[in-house]
Formats: structure tokens, C-alpha cells, sequence
């Protein structure tokens, strides 16, 4: 099987081009297919710019109380403490996640684990208000 021996020639006639062309920026490991052009970089960023401009517009037009998650989740809670049979014969615990689902998705659009300096998710708002509902259910079913 010749595949094998034809990597290593293909790293050497790349490796001994770009050392001829003086492109010294290449890392050792990182293939050059890999690698975008500045062109790219720019159409990139030019993408994520308008993805994340256009997030920004989602709940433009939806009252506080219905895009905030920390004011939805004191509804459900009030209901929980003025309503209880009804909020559990409604399986509320079920629904939550998919009713937040679509808010906590737009929080994380621009949200990047592989940046040096991002945000944890347990840091995050959203998290801290979920966390809160979900240490109060457990505080009032005790």
C-alpha cells in the first residue's frame, strides 16, 4: 500500500515549498488545507456580524416580561404558589425547557468556549435564574 508512504512525501514537498516561498507562519501539525485566507477571515466575520446583529432584533418587539428569563420564571413560580394542583397537573417541570429553549439559544449565539476569555455557563444570567427557580421548587416541595 503506497498511501502510506505518500503522506510523509506530500509534508515534505509542502514543507520545502513553503520554505522556499518564506512563509514562515505555517504550524508544524496544522495542515495548510486548514488554513483561511484573509478573504475568508473577513467574509466570516462579516456573517457572524449580521447573525449576531439579527439576534439582537429577535425580541425587539415582545414585552420584558415574556424574553426575560428571570420574569418568566417568577410567573411560573407564582403560579406554583397560588395554583399548586394546577401547576402540577400541568407538568410544568416538563415544559419549562422547552419554552426557554429558544431564549437561552439566543444568549448563546455569540457565546464561544473556545475564546480565551468566555464566559462559563454557570456564570451566565440565564443560568443563575434557572438555578434559583430550581433551588426554590425544591425549598417549597420540602
Amino acid at each position: 500500500d503506497n498511501s502510506s508512504e505518500f503522506i510523509p512525501k506530500c509534508r515534505t514537498c509542502r514543507r520545502q515549498a513553503r520554505e522556499q516561498s518564506g512563509e514562515g507562519d505555517h504550524h508544524e501539525g496544522l495542515s495548510s488545507d486548514e488554513e483561511l485566507t484573509p478573504t475568508e477571515v473577513d467574509e466570516f466575520q462579516k456573517s457572524k456580524d449580521n447573525v449576531l446583529e439579527d439576534s439582537r432584533k429577535i425580541f425587539e418587539d415582545v414585552h420584558a416580561d415574556f424574553c426575560d428569563i428571570r420574569k418568566i420564571l417568577l410567573k411560573f413560580q407564582e403560579w406554583k404558589e397560588k395554583f399548586p394542583d394546577s401547576y402540577c397537573d400541568a407538568y410544568i417541570s416538563f415544559c419549562l425547557p422547552k419554552l426557554l429553549n429558544p431564549l437561552i439559544r439566543v444568549q448563546l449565539i455569540s457565546w464561544n468556549p473556545l475564546e480565551q476569555n468566555f464566559t462559563e455557563l454557570e456564570e451566565m444570567p440565564w443560568f443563575r435564574a434557572i438555578e434559583e427557580f430550581s433551588d426554590a421548587e425544591k425549598v417549597s416541595e420540602s
